[in-house]
């Protein structure tokens, strides 16, 4: 089973290295049709999320594409989503099957909406992109606003399902700031997700919903996918791998719904 675990982490990073999505969306699932229990699925997919976006946080800052402006409101609104979410899985003493059936229900919007988001990116950026940039390096109040509302979104999202992180958030930024450079969007979208994720998996470590020997197995895996996806990335077909990995998340998401 070893194996099989770090092959899947190797395939999962491999796809994110080309894509630059697909981490969550398509581990989660990936575990739970290996048997793993769902809220132990979550807790170690949120944990191993955080540990691997962390080194592209790494390297985003070092070319400076972040804005931690921007992560700031998000985390204003993400973390005590986060929070609240955890003490609510905690203090509400639902049955197992009850918290099993939200958690899967959480999981298939979350992968149902990263399917759309997927797909519509392009669209998007073709109907919002402006002729001259706005001044996204200072917030306006409703911009504030808005940003702290999509962290409470993603922050009950991700700690649920482990999924919405990097393809949501995206496209909730591409919406709230359409002339940001995507290299710049894509870097805050990380920046961000790492302490969403990293408070999220903890907080499921100490409900004891994280299994710590397939973590470490999965991130065997992971981490040499990421790095040969990394550089094989320029000569992948993109704009047919994204549509199928779409495509995919969408049937999956769909039959976690119905």
């Amino acid at each position: 089973m070893d194996f099989i675990h770090i092959a899947s982490g190797f395939i999962v990073g491999l796809i994110v290295g080309v894509t630059g999505v697909g981490g969550g969306s398509l581990m989660t699932p990936i575990l739970l049709a290996l048997g793993v229990p769902t809220v132990k699925a979550v807790g170690t997919d949120l944990l191993y999320a955080a540990i691997t976006k962390a080194a592209g946080v790494f390297v985003h800052q070092k070319q400076r594409n972040i804005n931690w402006k921007m992560t700031f409101w998000l985390s204003v609104g993400s973390i005590p989503a986060s929070l609240l979410t955890l003490y609510a899985l905690k203090s509400w003493d639902l049955p197992e099957k009850t918290i099993d059936s939200i958690i899967k229900q959480a999981l298939g919007i979350a992968l149902f909406l990263t399917a759309v988001s997927i797909l519509s990116k392009s669209w998007i950026l073709k109907k919002l992109k402006k002729d001259k940039a706005d001044l996204y390096e200072v917030l306006t109040t409703q911009q504030k606003f808005f940003t702290v509302c999509s962290g409470l979104l993603l922050g009950v999202l991700v700690t649920l399902s482990s999924v919405g992180a990097g393809a949501v958030g995206t496209i909730l930024l591409f919406v709230l700031f359409p002339s940001l450079p995507t290299v710049k969007l894509v870097g805050t979208e990380i920046a961000h997700a790492v302490p969403l994720t990293l408070i999220a998996g903890l907080g499921h470590a100490g409900l004891g919903n994280l299994n710590w020997e397939l973590l470490f197995t999965l991130l065997t895996g992971s981490i040499p996918g990421i790095l040969i996806g990394s550089r094989l990335s320029g000569t992948m077909p993109d704009h047919i791998i994204r549509p199928i990995l779409a495509v995919i998340l969408g049937i999956v998401g769909f039959r976690f719904i119905i």
